[in-house]
């Protein structure tokens, strides 16, 4: 019989917890409590008797002993989008795919405004009533919130590169009134399809999933490193915002900026001037390096950046829009029809190209982080991609210091070198630029 606060310590010990905090919600004595660790990230700590029969992990998305019926993303979606009629191994199943934007909201909000448009037509037809999505807190720059007016979807438009929790909603959906609709990324998508699949009347209650496509979720060092960069220190930050478009430049020439506690001066710095903050995997979660799930496979919709050209050239932001139920799928054709949206249909292989960043790393690289950490005796979920093609010498090399990248980001950090941050950590980059462009010079001439 499996222990469940062990299985529960093992995924906190293997650092595979990405924090959604839907184990507290599972726990029938409240016996867990989200914290956050020395890395910056929030992780569950048992602070009492669990007395469990499993439902705790069961919601876990990087739980290694899953039920073989949830065993992935593919088995989940099979019951949860049945009516999705189409299906490609690298996003799931899916009805329809599009780009374009929300000219109401574009300016508004991050990509092409299509996340504040989808929730307010959510609340304006009455499909919800309440809407858990992340907005402003005192307490921790960003949480999760319950919010259900089209004015507090304003409010919550932009993107967030904080670590949050599910925890601080869910306690209170067994209060709400009325139907909620969830926004999260891909693996906080998952354990609420876990939660609805151990109790299905969470299914009624959450009818509707609004995913946004991650790039990887991020410490709280990646705040208080961006917020230095302008002269802030840790203690001193207030309201960071992390995608403030430049719409005279293109959609990657974005800025970081924040307000001090000393000063109401708004101050900035284009992320260009700092490096590649995400192929690197720099502050990353390792829970993501066993991630497959690019799209946010079992949302009822899925949101994200146009990294195509010619929508990346664009500064106002592009988003491109998956479809998975009857539902998101109307919502989007009846939208266009009526020139709210400014969207036309997208074709498979121009939506695949524009995250192949995002499909190499997590589904080619996978086989190899996953056969490395089970080498080192750590526990890895199941996963569909391990038993792909062995990668090349030069392409293990670059997973290797990817690994080697994100783990220094954050032990650095945390040893509170901040002063020489920067050069700590440049002969480390170097090394994983050298050989991510050796990589990419061979693998063209292989190509060729």
């Amino acid at each position: 019989m499996i222990n469940i606060p062990k299985v529960i310590d093992l995924v906190v010990e293997n650092d595979l917890c990405i924090g959604c905090g839907l184990c507290t919600y599972k726990c029938p004595n409240n016996a867990i409590k989200m914290d956050w660790n020395d890395y910056g990230f929030r992780v569950p700590e048992l602070v009492g008797e669990c007395g469990s029969d499993g439902l705790c992990i069961s919601v876990c998305p990087f739980n290694p002993f899953p039920k073989k019926e949830v065993e992935t993303e593919n088995e989940i979606a099979n019951i949860f989008l049945q009516e999705a009629s189409k299906f490609h191994e690298k996003i799931g199943k899916y009805l329809g795919i599009y780009v374009g934007y929300s000219d109401k909201y574009r300016m508004t909000s991050s990509s092409g405004g299509m996340a504040t448009f989808v929730l307010n037509e959510l609340l304006d037809k009455k499909i919800v009533k309440n809407i858990f999505t992340v907005r402003e807190s005192e307490k921790n720059f960003y949480e999760y919130s319950i919010i259900s007016s089209k004015e507090e979807v304003l409010k919550s438009s932009k993107t967030r590169y904080f670590p949050v929790t599910l925890a601080s909603v869910f306690e209170e959906i067994d209060k709400l009134e009325g139907k909620v609709a969830v926004v999260g990324i891909g693996c906080f998508i998952k354990a609420i399809r876990l939660a609805q699949y151990e109790d299905t009347r969470l299914k009624e209650k959450i009818p509707f999933l609004v995913g946004i496509i991650c790039g990887g979720l991020k410490s709280n060092f990646f705040t208080e490193y961006l917020a230095g960069k302008v002269g802030v220190k840790k203690n001193q930050i207030v309201k960071p915002e992390y995608r403030i478009k430049n719409i005279d430049s293109t959609a990657s020439d974005y800025s970081f900026g924040c307000n001090s506690s000393y000063d109401d001066d708004l101050k900035t710095i284009r992320m260009k001037s700092v490096g590649d903050m995400w192929g690197t995997g720099m502050f990353k979660s390792n829970a993501c390096d066993f991630c497959e799930d690019v799209t946010t496979e079992l949302a009822d919709i899925s949101l994200g950046d146009a990294w195509l050209k010619p929508y990346v050239n664009e500064g106002k932001g592009t988003s491109v829009v998956v479809t998975r139920s009857p539902l998101a799928d109307k919502i989007v054709r009846d939208n266009i029809s009526s020139d709210k949206l400014k969207m036309k249909e997208f074709s498979l292989d121009n939506f695949l190209a524009s995250q192949k960043g995002s499909f190499n790393h997590r589904h080619t690289g996978i086989a190899y982080r996953a056969k490395r950490a089970l080498k080192k005796g750590k526990g890895v979920p199941p996963k569909r991609y391990t038993k792909s093609n062995e990668l090349s010498w030069h392409a293990t090399l670059v997973q290797y210091f990817r690994i080697y990248v994100r783990k220094s980001s954050l032990e650095v950090w945390k040893n509170e070198n901040f002063s020489r941050y920067d050069d700590i950590m440049k002969r480390k980059l170097y090394l994983l630029k050298f050989f991510t462009s050796l990589n990419h010079k061979l693998r063209s001439r292989r190509s060729k």
